[in-house]
């Protein structure tokens, strides 16, 4: 299994209190999660619940540097069961 922007999306989603995934319609992989509304907070928040579904722990100190939903997504899928 590997994350999709889908997957994302409805877990950005989620995260942030919202039920309607057309919140963040359309192609934000590659917008800064600044431009998306969400914070630190909204990130830590998503990185737990990565952690609780796909079994993946992303280190604050990685969090930090990342900007997109697509870098996020590369580093959970590069972290999970038979990555490259």
């Amino acid at each position: 299994m590997t994350m999709t922007i889908t997957e994302l999306r409805r877990i950005l989603v989620e995260c942030a209190g919202g039920d309607d995934i057309a919140e963040l319609d359309g192609d934000i992989a590659t917008l800064d999660f600044e431009q998306l509304g969400y914070d630190s907070l909204a990130l830590i928040e998503t990185a737990s619940r990565i952690q609780r579904d796909f079994g993946v722990m992303i280190p604050e100190e990685q969090l930090i540097d990342v900007k997109t939903p697509q870098e996020l997504i590369d580093i959970v899928n590069s972290q999970l069961p038979g990555a490259a």
